[in-house]
């Protein structure tokens, strides 16, 4: 790419709006250009505004930069990355599509829709083509593209894999939560420690319905949600950052009965299928693209949050404990790192895949 396509952070200061300055350091093809806060840090430098929480050093050119108002009239950019509470988010962000700005949002205020693209290359890019009937429906010249719940991401991706070698039935998902998905500061210091919280508001709703809609298939104006039936449990853990799945599934091709199990359900077909998984051919080569896009350990206490949520950069799903399940089919262990993967990280890969598919400009 001869020149680097400017962009913008929107609530910056914030811990996601922290993840995307880091990621987007030096990246090959998107330049930083401006950072948006709340009303108090209007006009500060982003160093003075912003309490950064993350293990790496804030970029010296994002220090510099002063934090500007979130007004699609002042940013003058064809891409933003959306921070934003999803409260704030559901009235701006189609501001900036209005105005020709494609918005990569991490909020959920639009995921929903019927003509919103909820977006992971490595699964669904056809989906972009959504961009289509949101416009011609809505009069956009730009649109908003949203990335899933962070505890959807990696669950979606190992269905993904299973529903095109198997077909998926039944899914039973229970969640074990890093404190990062809460924001900063999130969970008071004294409701976590020596505890588990068994409840994220919203949490297990999203997780239920959005693969559901990522491995949904096109239809006229929107998406026909795939036919399997999710049940989610969500808890908050003491971990900083990287959402651990349990997962249960009941495959199409391997129904589990009283007298047998069919031999496509085997472990070692669902291990194989698992490690050979690759991202389609539109998305496999993107800067962000997790390589590999599953990481299959045989560890029989893998994976774990602090020792594989950076697999791949953090951009890998990655999955241990496959073994057979007494109620199911197969059960699993699913490790994604929830402020890379599972939100700043899959807004860029989203974005990547707008430019190499065209959407911008």
């Amino acid at each position: 790419m001869p020149e680097k396509i400017p962009v913008a952070v929107l609530a910056a200061t914030g811990s996601v709006g922290q993840r995307f300055v880091q990621l987007l350091d030096d990246h090959p093809w998107f330049k930083v250009v401006a950072l948006t806060g709340s009303p108090r840090a209007v006009g500060q430098r982003y160093d003075e505004a912003c309490h950064w929480v993350l293990p790496e050093a804030m970029p010296g050119w994002a220090a510099a930069l002063p934090v500007q108002a979130t007004d699609p009239e002042n940013l003058s950019v064809p891409l933003v990355f959306s921070a934003l509470p999803s409260r704030v988010a559901r009235e701006v962000e189609p501001g900036f599509a209005r105005a020709g700005t494609m918005v990569c949002s991490n909020a959920s205020a639009y995921r929903r829709e019927p003509d919103v693209p909820l977006l992971m290359p490595e699964v669904n890019p056809d989906h972009l083509s959504l961009l289509a009937v949101q416009r011609e429906q809505r009069g956009w010249s730009g649109g908003i593209v949203t990335n899933p719940n962070c505890t959807s991401a990696g669950m979606t991706v190992t269905l993904k894999a299973l529903q095109d070698a198997f077909g998926v039935r039944r899914v039973f998902a229970v969640s074990l939560q890093a404190l990062s998905g809460a924001g900063y500061p999130g969970v008071a210091s004294l409701d976590i420690l020596d505890n588990v919280i068994p409840y994220i508001e919203g949490e297990e709703e999203k997780v239920e319905w959005e693969s559901r809609k990522m491995l949904g298939t096109l239809r006229e104006g929107g998406v026909e949600l795939a036919g399997f039936a999710v049940s989610a449990h969500a808890n908050r853990v003491a971990v900083s950052d990287g959402h651990l799945v349990t997962l249960s599934v009941e495959l199409e091709n391997g129904h589990r009965n009283d007298s047998h199990k069919n031999d496509s359900a085997s472990l070692e077909r669902a291990a194989q299928v698992l490690r050979e998984y690759t991202a389609p051919p539109a998305s496999r080569d993107l800067p962000s693209a997790p390589r590999p896009v599953i990481l299959l350990r045989d560890e029989p206490d893998r994976p774990q949050p602090r020792l594989d949520r950076l697999a791949g950069g953090g951009m890998t799903t990655v999955v241990g404990r496959l073994r057979q399940d007494p109620l199911f089919d197969l059960k699993m262990v699913v490790l994604s790192h929830n402020t890379i993967r599972g939100a700043a990280g899959g807004s860029i890969y989203n974005a990547e895949l707008l430019v190499e598919q065209g959407w911008l400009g």
